[in-house]
């Protein structure tokens, strides 16, 4: 049976294995977004309109995941999947037509709540006694 020191410190490694899969994901996020949006620019430039692309949401479709699937690698694809059972929660919250919008929020909220949320969880779990010293000076 696992002690409750032991049990901190695993919420506290889930704590910190979430959050890291959520900030990856969204760098690579922010990465495809950047390169999207120099293209986006450098078409509308040369089509002399200001026309931007489609929205993408955080949790895709199965439609919009087979998409996804063919475009990116097997470790890429593995660490989205993960972060879209992670901000499924937060994925409704927000509507908007911008994809930073749409992806930062619910990244943001699932930040708060796995990493502050859990730590504050691990932290209120009692700590283990000091089992030292003199008995006569307890």
């Amino acid at each position: 049976m696992p002690n409750i020191t032991s049990m901190a410190g695993l919420l506290r490694l889930v704590a910190v294995c979430t959050c890291a899969l959520v900030a990856l994901s969204f760098a690579m996020f922010a990465a495809d977004e950047m390169d999207r949006g120099s293209k986006t620019q450098q078409q509308a430039i040369d089509a002399g309109s200001g026309v931007t692309g489609p929205s993408i949401p955080p949790a895709p479709t199965p439609e919009e995941e087979a998409v996804r699937e063919k475009q990116h690698s097997s470790a890429r694809e593995a660490i989205d999947d993960a972060n879209d059972v992670l901000v499924s929660p937060f994925s409704d919250v927000v509507t908007s037509k911008s994809n930073w919008v749409n992806h930062g929020v619910p990244a943001l909220l699932a930040l708060l709540v796995y990493g502050v949320g859990l730590a504050m969880l691990a932290n209120f779990l009692p700590r283990a006694k000091a089992h030292g010293g003199d008995w006569r000076t307890a």
